[in-house]
């Protein structure tokens, strides 16, 4: 057994141990200790592991942990609100112990006074939802202070995880599903903060950096478009997925043609036209459930009046998330800056859509689209991908919350 595994089962036992046994007891106090020598061993190898626990998967970095799978405490400590843990430099064994009164409580559903448990001493352990950034060094996360730190946040794990992403792919290790879950999650509590909605998208500086910061802005405006459509957080998900993976193929397009400057050659376009349906075959060969990924990545370039590629035998409509997605895929290409070109005004876009909508958009989605960019203008952050940190303001209204009535004229 690895040591990540080693001590995640002794926390375990451990926390079972706390349900029989009142604190001080020497049962208890066993098996605090067998997993503090557990998370010792662990970091003499690795000295800031992090964790997370998704479903009944558990990632150590961005790898999941084979030996953990479907784990039965992975989807118990994600529902008690620790779906990542963070242990940094050495972990006391007061600090474990204290992490591990309040984990118990947690999923006892039992509320504690977590600031007269820790006493104010700084902890070396930091555990929240996923997504969640903005801590100052060496603070704990206690519950208290999960709900501030929705003002704040920072992705750039998501930038590296999209990155590890279509690395594993174009080594052919096949698509990372739990991972690609995992950034679409943070992206979508990026996006939610308290009273506050925010639009969260990446600018281009280097041109070798365009796949990554395209994928996770078209996740993010896929997923914002959903939502304004009235979809459900599950269905806003999984549309936020099928945006992230849209354009998978692409790890197989040679850098110099994917960031050429000049025209590109015949054989040079073929290329380009093959990579919706080499991110369709990636997608389904992954055998995850991911249907609707896939169409997305064949369709997401085919016109509503039938143009685009690849091209259709028999006309057809196309699936309504491939029609919203070719949507934010056009709006985020036209605004980043290219080889090519430079980048389009947002508003010169947003025309650009709206000129569209009918032969090469569905009318609908394209109409929806521009009237959510232009209500939620105030709303959109543009940050850059080496400091891409965002404060929210909560005093902010909530674009998802309808008009108050304007006061007669």
């Amino acid at each position: 057994m690895t040591p990540a595994a080693a001590f995640l089962n002794a926390m375990a036992q451990a926390l079972s141990t706390m349900t029989l046994y009142a604190a001080g007891h020497p049962a208890r106090e066993r098996a605090i200790d067998r997993a503090h020598e557990a998370l010792s061993e662990l970091q003499d190898d690795l000295p800031n592991p992090r964790f997370t626990f998704l479903g009944g998967e558990v990632l150590l970095g961005r790898v999941p942990l084979r030996e953990l799978q479907h784990w039965a405490w992975s989807p118990r400590l994600a529902e008690a609100g620790i779906q990542r843990l963070e242990l940094l430099d050495r972990v006391s064994r007061d600090d474990l112990d204290a992490f591990l009164e309040e984990a118990y409580q947690r999923l006892a559903e039992t509320r504690i006074d977590t600031a007269g448990l820790r006493q104010g001493r700084p902890s070396n352990i930091r555990y929240g939802e996923v997504g969640i950034r903005g801590e100052a060094a060496g603070e704990e996360s206690t519950s208290e202070e999960l709900v501030t730190a929705t003002l704040s946040y920072s992705l750039g794990d998501e930038i590296e995880g999209i990155s590890w992403l279509h690395g594993e792919v174009k080594e052919g290790r096949g698509l990372q599903l739990l991972e690609a879950e995992a950034i679409v999650r943070s992206l979508s509590v990026a996006m939610h903060g308290d009273q506050s909605y925010l639009i969260p998208l990446l600018q281009l500086k280097e041109y070798d950096q365009y796949t990554v910061t395209h994928s996770l802005n078209v996740a993010v405006l896929t997923m914002a478009l959903a939502e304004f459509l009235g979809l459900g957080p599950r269905e806003v998900r999984t549309f936020g997925i099928a945006g992230l993976l849209h354009d998978l193929g692409k790890v197989n397009v040679p850098e110099e043609i994917l960031n050429k400057p000049g025209r590109l050659t015949e054989q040079e376009r073929r290329v380009i036209f093959r990579h919706p349906s080499d991110g369709a075959r990636i997608i389904l060969e992954s055998q995850h459930d991911l249907d609707l990924a896939a169409v997305v990545a064949y369709e997401h370039h085919i016109r509503v009046d039938g143009g685009g590629y690849p091209a259709l035998r028999y006309r057809r409509s196309c699936h309504s998330a491939s029609n919203l997605v070719h949507v934010c895929d056009v709006f985020d290409a036209l605004r980043t800056r290219r080889p090519y070109r430079e980048a389009w005004p947002a508003e010169r876009a947003l025309g650009m859509i709206e000129a569209g909508a009918g032969p090469e958009f569905d009318r609908e989605i394209a109409e929806t689209f521009v009237q959510m960019m232009r209500r939620w203008e105030g709303r959109v952050a543009d940050l850059s991908i080496d400091e891409p940190t965002l404060e929210l303001d909560a005093a902010s209204p909530d674009p998802l919350a309808p008009e108050a009535p304007r006061a007669p004229a």
